[in-house]
């Protein structure tokens, strides 16, 4: 069975950084793509960042770009997010989700496309992340 779990959020000051973790297990983590997605209060959940079978194939969302960095490490069965420059708008609960490589059309529509969002083969239960000086 899938799964996948989040950690590494908490509260962080404005400014600061923060690793963002997100393990699998129950599947080979090499076959898949991975996001990010996050959600504020009151908002739709919205991709932030998502990686593809290599380091080529990223995306991230322009609200972040510069700021956040994905990256995977497939023997660890993990992958993450490294956020820096924190800003209170990046207040939300950060969610990974997988989606098997070769059912991905391009990695920027598995980040945007609520398509895809609606038929991710697995979610994690998403971790808190509080920016609040």
């Amino acid at each position: 069975q899938l799964h996948l779990v989040e950690s590494g959020g908490g509260l962080v000051q404005p400014g600061g950084s923060l690793r963002l973790s997100c393990v699998a297990s129950g599947f080979t983590l090499d076959y898949y793509a991975i996001g990010w997605f996050r959600q504020a209060p009151g908002k739709e959940r919205e991709g932030v960042s998502c990686i593809g079978g290599t380091e080529s194939d990223i995306y991230y969302a322009d609200s972040i770009k510069g700021r956040f960095f994905i990256s995977r490490d497939n023997a660890k069965k993990t992958t993450y997010l490294q956020i820096n420059s924190v800003k209170p708008e990046d207040t939300a609960v950060y969610f990974c989700a997988a989606k098997r490589w070769a059912h991905v059309s391009t990695i920027e529509a598995m980040c945007v496309s609520g398509l895809y969002r609606n038929n991710m083969e697995c979610w994690g239960k998403g971790i808190l992340v509080n920016v609040s000086s």
